[in-house]
């Protein structure tokens, strides 16, 4: 196997000459150099100056190579938030940060955007993605790849394409029309890589059409390097490649992670039994290192040191991202925003949780995490006061950060043997297995995914002890949880409490590898000092047979724990403290184990008991605002009684003190929905065929994805696409649409008026409508959406009675075509379209304005 070279850095940089290097490999160095030699690092070839080059996740922020312990890092909003922008400068901002974190984290390309279309709000990895719309989605992410780029960081957009549910994720073939397809799913990769400077791509895990995508002829080389052009690297997803052959002559250039499962030595048989051209292996080879090259261009050394970045301004971006994301969705009577003078109570199962981040590849170590208490209470001048009322995890909460080392520290110690334990250790039967290492950990969620150690056995068995103290702060009955891959008994001052080691269940827990949550109570005293002591082996000691086709190394484990707390008493008192206050703020939704990648949701329900609760309080105070985290929509059937419901989704390192930005109105709201919030999840076209049938999903609802569909069969969604409200108002007017002859060039102009009393930032959206054809004159022509977004543009800080001139530029054929099957290509049909520009999908203030297209054209490629 080819290893990381250890060149010094001044070697590392040196311009590499892809084409003499190429014809200096061997065949074994070139299939070697077509797989990742590990989680996070390409191969090297030290005798001809080809070093490894490093990724890292991801969409949210940059990870680096660790899951366990990793370094902290600057965690973005979510994917749905970012989208909730509509701000692609902003987009730009939030790639220069990636690009320094990359740096900060020795990392030279980052796997990310996502930019997969949501579908249904029941996705696993729906928060991850920006939005429903295909051109919201491609402009966003330009920006953020372009952003990247600026630093010379290579982005990844991904998943290509139709990676839009996790059941069967591997398996499962997405049958899906060659329309719907490029005009709904491709369109956000090909908008991202005509203007964002894409270097890498990957591929997503389903088959699409029959095929894999890593092994997709279509889309891989006809549409991505044959029609659009491109020239860059494209990788599969972690263990998404499936075969030697078939990847390799489709246009897979990088197989991930390593060691290969499918290359190396069975590659350069392939090529020796005719099945794999020398060609073929070349043009792989070459796009890996025309890849290296431009990391060496980045001055980031060979297996770089990982650091910390946790600069100030970036701090201060973070804070203004998870309040520019926030959509107010309802403000009756003007109850926003709230006094800070006044009494204020937080209540609800997301206060002193930092909901922060969804669950799977994208979440990662914060720098911090603010709690929605903490914001609100760094800005209460008032009386501040807090009711839990009901819980609202899926699993126990963690422990980690509430426990304490025997030196006092925050978290626990984690000693690592490579023989099992034969139970606690007792004054009188001390643990006298040899220890291989002790870390100090504070998160009690571990994957042990890229962890290692020189001296583990040579049969890669095994195991681990968290230990450390718990000091409850009131008395009752405390449940404690343990969830496994692997195996693991959990004990409270020598006393067994949880075991999860026989009779295992297959759980959700560790992307689909790990067991249930396994529970038991004791009863505690507020003040007394606990031990806990988790003795864990590794996923070999295990029979339990994982649900996932992805070997997820050594296993991990999770310990949660909370005080039990039955609704009622919770609702009771929560109620009482609503009634005593002057002002509500009532925090509820989802988190990282309702939203994760592994599985998809079942419901769009809050958590259990949730709905009770918000509804107590809301006729206990009617001064309240509901602020829902989730990554998507939730039912809310308690909305018609709100009188404000803010959308906060998972706000990242500084989701707290964003919430309380725009609770107390130091940022006024400006964010808009990206995605269209139903009333019940039937009302959505895909609810019927939203999982694996017989290793197949229908895509039945074809182009008629979100508030296309609702347009199209007269739904009235909750919430439309593109909502959102302001603490002031805003009106359009003296719509102008300049033609260019003889271009595609189409200037819309807008005034924007801030009508209301404060200042505030409007985002306005162009929508085009087709024009009606007479099936009978012109029967090739298929039914169109009733309209589509097309472009939009933010007008920030603009002062009360002040107005401002918005220029949208459109390209007149692009943004008129529709995908005609029966030629294959884009068309651009002749006749009268109808040019909408608001500020939400369905605004009934928008203004109108037509545009003549006058003859017929087709055309393929990025652009017209």
């Amino acid at each position: 196997m080819i290893i990381p070279s250890t060149q010094s850095p001044a070697s590392a940089t040196a311009t590499l000459d892809v084409d003499a290097v190429l014809a200096k490999l061997t065949l074994k160095e070139k299939a070697e150099l077509l797989s990742g030699i590990d989680f996070w690092h390409t191969a090297a070839v030290p005798r001809l100056g080809i070093p490894s080059i490093r990724l890292s996740d991801g969409p949210n922020g940059v990870r680096g190579t660790r899951f366990f312990n990793s370094v902290p890092s600057a965690c973005l909003p979510c994917g749905t938030a970012i989208g909730a922008t509509f701000d692609t400068a902003l987009a730009r901002e939030i790639g220069h940060l990636l690009g320094d974190e990359a740096r900060a984290k020795g990392a030279h390309v980052v796997l990310g955007p996502t930019i997969n279309i949501q579908r249904l709000a029941l996705g696993g990895r729906g928060f991850e993605s920006f939005s429903e719309d295909p051109a919201l989605s491609g402009f966003l992410a330009a920006s953020y790849c372009a952003g990247l780029d600026d630093k010379g960081i290579a982005a990844t957009p991904k998943h290509f394409t139709c990676n839009d549910m996790e059941h069967e994720r591997m398996a499962v073939d997405v049958i899906v029309t060659k329309r719907a397809l490029h005009e709904i799913y491709l369109t956000p990769f090909r908008l991202a890589i005509a203007d964002g400077h894409v270097p890498a791509v990957m591929t997503s895990y389903s088959k699409v059409n029959g095929t894999h995508a890593s092994e997709n002829t279509y889309l891989l080389e006809k549409v991505l390097r044959g029609s659009w052009g491109y020239n860059g690297l494209v990788m599969s997803d972690w263990f998404g490649t499936y075969g030697t052959s078939e990847a390799v002559n489709a246009g897979l250039d990088l197989e991930m992670p390593g060691p290969s499962r499918f290359r190396g030595s069975l590659l350069t048989h392939a090529v020796n039994a005719n099945k794999v051209s020398i060609r073929a292996v070349n043009d792989r080879v070459r796009n890996v290192l025309e890849l290296v090259k431009r990391a060496q261009a980045t001055g980031i050394p060979e297996n770089a040191p990982e650091n910390e970045l946790n600069r100030p301004e970036d701090r201060q971006l973070l804070r203004r991202l998870a309040a520019d994301a926030i959509v107010l969705l309802k403000n009756d009577d003007q109850v926003l925003p709230f006094a800070p003078s006044k009494s204020v109570a937080v209540i609800g199962p997301t206060s002193r949780i930092a909901t922060y981040c969804g669950g799977g590849s994208a979440s990662l170590n914060p720098y911090e995490a603010v709690t929605p208490w903490e914001g609100i209470e760094a800005q209460a001048k008032g009386a501040l006061s807090f009711a839990q009322g009901v819980y609202g995890h899926q699993m126990l909460p963690l422990l980690g950060k509430r426990m304490r080392t025997d030196d006092g520290q925050v978290g626990f110690s984690l000693r690592v043997y490579n023989d099992p334990p034969t139970g606690p250790p007792t004054p009188s039967s001390p643990d006298t297995r040899p220890l291989l290492e002790t870390k100090h950990v504070t998160d009690s969620n571990m994957f042990f995914v890229d962890y290692n150690h020189p001296d583990f056995n040579k049969n890669g068995i095994w195991y681990a002890d968290a230990e450390g103290t718990f000091t409850p702060t009131e008395s009752g009955l405390y449940d404690f949880g343990l969830s496994v891959h692997g195996t693991g008994r959990l004990y409270v001052d020598g006393e067994l409490l949880v075991e999860n080691v026989e009779n295992q269940r297959l759980g959700t827990s560790f992307l689909g590898s790990g067991t249930v949550e396994e529970v038991n109570s004791k009863t505690l005293e507020a003040g007394k000092t606990y031990r806990i002591l988790v003795q864990w082996g590794c996923s070999k000691t295990s029979n339990l047979v994982a649900g996932s086709m992805i070997d997820f190394g050594h296993g991990g484990m999770r310990i949660g724990a909370c005080r039990r707390l039955t609704p009622e008493d919770g609702i009771a008192e929560a109620v009482a403290l609503a009634k005593t206050v002057d002002q509500v703020v009532l925090c509820v939704g989802l988190g990282a184990e309702w939203e994760s990648e592994g599985e998809d949701r079942v419901t769009m329900d809050l958590p259990p008991n949730t709905d009770n609760l918000v509804a107590a309080v809301l006729a206990a105070n009617p001064n309240t605002v509901v602020v829902v985290q989730s990554g998507t929509p939730v039912t809310l059937p308690w909305v018609g009684q709100a009188k404000a419901v803010l959308q906060a989704w998972y706000g990242g390192n500084e989701t707290g003190n964003g919430i309380a930005d725009v609770v107390f109105g130091a940022v006024n709201p400006a964010g808009k929905l990206p995605l269209t919030y139903p009333r019940r999840l039937e009302d959505n076209p895909a609810h019927v065929n939203y999982r694996s049938e017989a290793g197949r999903v229908l895509y039945g609802e074809d182009v008629y994805v979100g508030y296309r569909y609702f347009d199209r069969a007269g739904i009235e969604p909750l919430f439309p696409f593109g909502h959102g409200l302001s603490y002031t108002s805003f009106s359009l007017e003296d719509l102008v649409i300049s033609q260019a002859e003889a271009s595609n060039d189409v200037q819309v102009s807008v005034k924007v008026t801030n009508t209301g009393a404060v200042a505030g930032s409007c985002t306005v959206q162009l929508y085009v409508a087709p024009p009606v054809w007479e099936p009978r004159r012109v029967p090739a022509v298929p039914q169109r959406p009733s309209q589509e977004l097309r472009v939009f543009d933010k007008v920030h800080d603009l002062a009360a009675g002040a107005s401002a001139q918005v220029t949208l530029n459109l390209d007149a054929k692009r943004d008129t075509s529709y995908w005609d099957e029966t030629v294959d290509s884009w068309c651009s049909r002749e006749g009268l379209y109808r040019i909408r520009v608001g500020q939400s999908s369905r605004d009934v203030n928008a203004v109108e304005g037509t545009l003549t297209i006058k003859e017929t054209t087709h055309w393929q490629g990025l652009s017209p």
